[in-house]
């Protein structure tokens, strides 16, 4: 579980950004750790740490299905991720197309409009 953490705490950092994941992690007290520290290890240790699918798909990957089920506070946190993975705004676009499809035109249109203020605020708009 060691491994998976230290294997996760990079990856996140990489996906996430250092400082969003290390003030999550001060953040933390004796009752929210645990939860912290196992889903650094599960989700980014061993859900993202091997190499059978890259960074910039998984992103992709959970783009549609953070959308899928409505979680649009990940969403967003994933849109930035997506970003530092190399996710392009014209794939992006792509993604919130197969969104409108797959989950409906109004879950597109708040992907939409949490991608927009994205993209503004990394100075892609």
């Amino acid at each position: 579980m060691d491994d998976f953490f230290k294997l996760g705490l990079e990856q996140r950092k990489a996906t996430l950004g250092a400082d969003y994941v290390e003030a999550h992690l001060a953040a933390a007290d004796d009752f929210t750790r645990p939860f912290q520290e196992a889903m650094t290890a599960w989700c980014w240790g061993f859900g993202w740490g091997d190499e059978a699918i890259d960074a910039k798909t998984r992103s992709m990957m959970n783009l549609t299905m953070l959308a899928a089920l409505g979680r649009m506070a990940e969403w967003e946190t994933h849109c930035k991720g997506a970003l530092n993975n190399g996710v392009t705004k014209e794939e992006l676009r792509a993604i919130i197309h197969a969104v409108g499809i797959y989950c409906g035109v109004p879950m597109a249109l708040e992907c939409f409009r949490v991608a927009r203020r994205v993209l503004e605020d990394a100075g892609d708009s």
